[in-house]
């Protein structure tokens, strides 16, 4: 099976060109194989780029851990890079299936190849049950979460969907023991039904901001795309950031606007890294 590994802003996954490879068996469990740092080829998950009757190419999303994703918004520019510089589809606006829905994304091209990508990510969800979250309100704004027994082991959270659930924590400083000792208690929290990914967020002003992230089924990243979306968000509804913002992520940055049309966009490069076979 060929191969294709690509990054955004660090957030890295095994990319496979369903248009020409044919995938056997329990793509779980593959995920989990090739994603693995030490003994596959490394990744924060698997994509899948597929045939689409709705668009020009079908993203399907696998965590490290095995577990189907709806959306990564690093990921789908990455998609829409390799559709354009593979052949295809060549056009500067392409649309791709996702589980959130039909994704446009305006291309940045040099050189013949896509350098950065504009992502419409659509309108953020904001409704709790859709979220889905058990935090009161709609959306939830700054709702505390007790984590564990201490007196001070609570934690005001902002919620967003971007097509998948997000909890967003604005802090002083952001520290290792909070992604690392806080992030996976939220991330499995009875509070969100469906697990929820979880970030830290240190604002520098109402324009600029830095974040870490704890995801879902995978961990500290270097980067997550409707991450930064839903800090765009929870930072506007909060009344932190006006509606361009850049975010600071551990793999680079992400340019977010909350537009006048209620639609979130992401602007970010897609870098191929190389391309293999996989022989397990």
């Amino acid at each position: 099976m060929r191969f294709t590994k690509m990054q955004g802003c660090g957030n890295d996954y095994v990319y496979v060109d369903c248009f020409r490879e044919k995938i056997a068996g329990d793509i779980s469990q593959l995920a989990i194989a090739i994603a693995d740092r030490h003994f596959g080829v490394g990744g924060d998950g698997l994509i899948l780029i597929c045939p689409s009757e709705r668009g020009d190419a079908r993203m399907r999303m696998f965590n490290a851990d095995g577990s189907e994703s709806e959306m990564c918004g690093n990921g789908v520019r990455c998609v829409a890079k390799y559709v354009y510089d593979h052949g295809i589809a060549q056009k500067e606006r392409l649309a791709i299936e996702t589980g959130r829905g039909v994704l446009t994304i305006d291309l940045e091209i040099e050189g013949g190849k896509v350098r950065r990508a504009r992502v419409d990510m659509g309108e953020p969800i904001l409704e709790a049950a859709k979220i889905p979250t058990m935090l009161v309100g709609n959306p939830p704004v700054e709702q505390t979460v007790r984590y564990g027994t201490e007196a001070n082991d609570v934690l005001a959270l902002t919620c967003v969907s971007m097509g998948n659930p997000h909890a967003v924590a604005f802090v002083n400083e952001i520290t290792d023991k909070q992604v690392h000792g806080i992030g996976p208690l939220i991330e499995k929290h009875e509070a969100f039904p469906r697990k929820v990914n979880v970030e830290f967020v240190k604002v520098n002003s109402r324009t600029d901001a830095n974040m870490r992230v704890w995801e879902r089924g995978s961990g500290e990243t270097l980067a997550c795309g409707t991450g930064a979306c839903a800090v765009a968000v929870a930072g506007i509804l909060t009344g932190r950031f006006d509606r361009k913002v850049t975010i600071h992520l551990l793999g680079g940055d992400l340019e977010i606007e909350w537009g006048t049309d209620n639609h979130v966009y992401k602007t970010g490069p897609a870098v191929e890294v190389f391309s293999g076979e996989w022989l397990q």
